[in-house]
This record gives C-alpha cells, sequence and structure tokens, in this order.
C-alpha cells in the first residue's frame, strides 16, 4: 500500500481474481501437477545419461526436425554454448545479433567474459533485422543469431519469406544460422508452420520449457549430433551438467504437451485483448496486431509514476488484472508487456471490458 491505502501496482495485480496474463502462479503445484501420472520407481537421469533424459531428447528433436538434441538447465548457458561451438568451427570469434539480444543486455557479458567472442550489433534497436542487414555484416561472421519473437521491441516477427532469404544467403556464405527460439511454439500459428518447417532454416536451434509452456525451468538446443556433443562438454565445463534434472524435464514434457495445442487460441486471444486496449485512446500495441501470444502495451501522454496508481486502483475495483508493471518510456510515456496463457480464458469478458473502459477513461482524464 501507498500512503493514501491505495494498493500498489504489483499488489492490485497480485490480488486481483481475474488476471489476463499467464498460466497461473509459478509455485510447487507447477511440479507437483506435472508428476501426477508419473510412477514412482521412474528412474532418474545422471549426469545427462539414462531413459528420462535421452526420450525427451529424441522426442525434440524429431519434433524439429534435427540430428540430436541435448536438455539444458538454463536458455543462457545453451545459446553461449552454440555460439562458441560456432567461433570454434569458423575459426572466429565475431559473432552477430540484435542490439536487444538476450545475450546482450541480460547477460552480464557472459558470451564476452566467458568465450570472449566479439558480438556485432545488426539493425537500430528499434526494428528487426533484415537482409540488408544481413548481407552488410562483417566477412569474419561465425554465426549469426535471429530471436524469434523480436521480445524487446513488442515480438515482432519478420515476414517469412525474408527469413527464408535470410537462411539461404547465409548457407551461400558459410555462416552459420542460429535461432533464439525461446518462444518458438508460440509463433507457429502466426506463420502457420510447423516447428520442423521454422527450425529447418537454422543450423542450431534453442528453445525454452518456461515461457509459453509454463515448465519449472529449462532449454534444449538442438543442431547436427557433433554440435550436440562438443554442447555436452561444455555444458559439464559450464557447471551445468547436474547429478538431476529430472524436476525439470519432467514438468518441461507434461506441459509441453498440454500446452502446444493450445498455442493458435492463445495467439487469437491475444488480438482479441490487444484490440480491446487499442479502442482506449491514447493507448496503443506493439505490434498493432500480435502476432503471437505477446505484445507491448504503450500508454502514451502519462508516465508510469502517473499511470501505476491508476491502474491499480482500476484492478483493485474491478478485481480484474492488467498490468503487473510499468516501464518508463521518456517523460509522458510508459508500457508494458502482456502474455496470454490459460489464465485469459477464464476471464469475464463483460467485466474484462468494464475494466478496460474505466482504465481509458481515467487515463484519459489524467492527461488532461
Amino acid at each position: 500500500m501507498n500512503e493514501s491505502g491505495i494498493p500498489t501496482l504489483a499488489e492490485s495485480y497480485g490480488k486481483a481474481p481475474h488476471r489476463t496474463t499467464g498460466n497461473g502462479p509459478r509455485n510447487v503445484n507447477v511440479l507437483l501437477e506435472s508428476l501426477r501420472g508419473v510412477g514412482g520407481d521412474t528412474p532418474s537421469d545422471m549426469y545427462g545419461r539414462g531413459e528420462t533424459i535421452g526420450k525427451f531428447e529424441r522426442k525434440l528433436a524429431e519434433m524439429l526436425g534435427k540430428e540430436a538434441a541435448v536438455f539444458f538447465p538454463s536458455g543462457t548457458m545453451a545459446q553461449q554454448i552454440a555460439l562458441r561451438i560456432w567461433s570454434d568451427r569458423k575459426d572466429s570469434k565475431t559473432v552477430a545479433y540484435h542490439p536487444l539480444c538476450h545475450l546482450e543486455i541480460h547477460e552480464q557479458d557472459g558470451l564476452k567474459e566467458l568465450h570472449h567472442l566479439e558480438p556485432v550489433l545488426l539493425a537500430d534497436a528499434d526494428r528487426l533485422i533484415t537482409l540488408d542487414d544481413v548481407k552488410k555484416m562483417p566477412e569474419n561472421v561465425a554465426c549469426l543469431l535471429l530471436e524469434l519473437p523480436q521480445r524487446e521491441i513488442g515480438g515482432e516477427l519478420p515476414d517469412y519469406v525474408e527469413l527464408e532469404d535470410i537462411s539461404a544467403y547465409c548457407r551461400e556464405q558459410g555462416i552459420a544460422l542460429h535461432l533464439d527460439g525461446a518462444r518458438l511454439f508460440e509463433i507457429l500459428p502466426y506463420y502457420g508452420k510447423t516447428a520442423e518447417e521454422v527450425c529447418a532454416l537454422f543450423d542450431s536451434v534453442y528453445v525454452s520449457f518456461y515461457k509459453g509452456v509454463g515448465g519449472i525451468a529449462g532449454a534444449m538446443l538442438l543442431g547436427d549430433a557433433d554440435l550436440a556433443e562438443q554442447s555436452k562438454v561444455w555444458k559439464r565445463r559450464h557447471g551445468g551438467d547436474l547429478i538431476s534434472l529430472y524436476p525439470y524435464i519432467l514438468s518441461s514434457d507434461y506441459y509441453l504437451d498440454l500446452r502446444l495445442p493450445k498455442m493458435a487460441q492463445y495467439y487469437e486471444e491475444a488480438k482479441e485483448l490487444a484490440a480491446l486496449c487499442k479502442a482506449q485512446p491514447g493507448i496503443r500495441t506493439r505490434p498493432e496486431v500480435p502476432v503471437s501470444n505477446m505484445f507491448h502495451l504503450h500508454l502514451d501522454g502519462v508516465s508510469a509514476a502517473t499511470a501505476g496508481p491508476i491502474i491499480a486502483s482500476v484492478q483493485a475495483e474491478t478485481g480484474i488484472a492488467l498490468v503487473a508493471y510499468l516501464k518508463e518510456n521518456g517523460e509522458r510515456s510508459c508500457s508494458t508487456e502482456i502474455a496470454i496463457g490459460d489464465l485469459y480464458e477464464g476471464v469475464p469478458k463483460d467485466k474484462l471490458r468494464e475494466a478496460i473502459g474505466l482504465l481509458g477513461q481515467r487515463l484519459a482524464e489524467a492527461r488532461g
């Protein structure tokens, strides 16, 4: 609570009975639910070996059309290792990716400090990488990383034809193409492609199991058999080869099966929510029409300091949780990220429209 007794933005979001985003609380029930059908005598994995981990790796390799797959405790570890392997193969320290790539802004320069790689930043921070950007890369780039969708700019995606053109160019030039597919499954409904079709454009792929999938944690790195074997060595070097990873593996497998069929539903619901929000003056989304289950919600003409208490009051009064946090985008603009999951379906749509309408009205009053 603040001094006036109004709940803070985070408090009002947490207490509201109807949340529009996510798959539910990330508590121990996430693990318990995933273990309901698992027998207590199921063998665990041991240092990356055993049927529990091997079966899941083979499943993902087949699903994504790659020769081999290796389970990792984190995507941060998997992607740094993938780029290191491509760097060693090409005998070049230079890799390329977007200025707002996860490796550049969220990993404390791990790629540079641990592997001494030298990233080239492509495109402007507020737009996608294009084929023209790729053609202007230095000749010594060992690997190009593409993130689909580009999260930090709202989850935007390139046209599929341009993606195919980038892939073809990289193969012509002998440049490895790596997919940051943390949200790969979430983009398939928009592209109208299978995971295998999208991954066929890339030499290596990383996927996450805790974002839209909703597992506890964990990631998979996929590519050719040699890349997989090298990545196992690097996983041990990074300290990621724990004696057992089965809680992550079993929950990843369970929630992947549960939520993969729902990705088209989440996508349609994201478009529905975005349209409701954009109908209010001074509220816009990026992308204008979502291309996955996520988008960024922008509030123009108000700062986060002004908008936060307004949203908190609306959430407290209506019981509809819309926004958990706000990011300042200048003196009079702020934004947040929306990601649709299981919870949206259960939100009463009349109350949702009421909450968004009330929010639009109060924000307009604040702008004067």
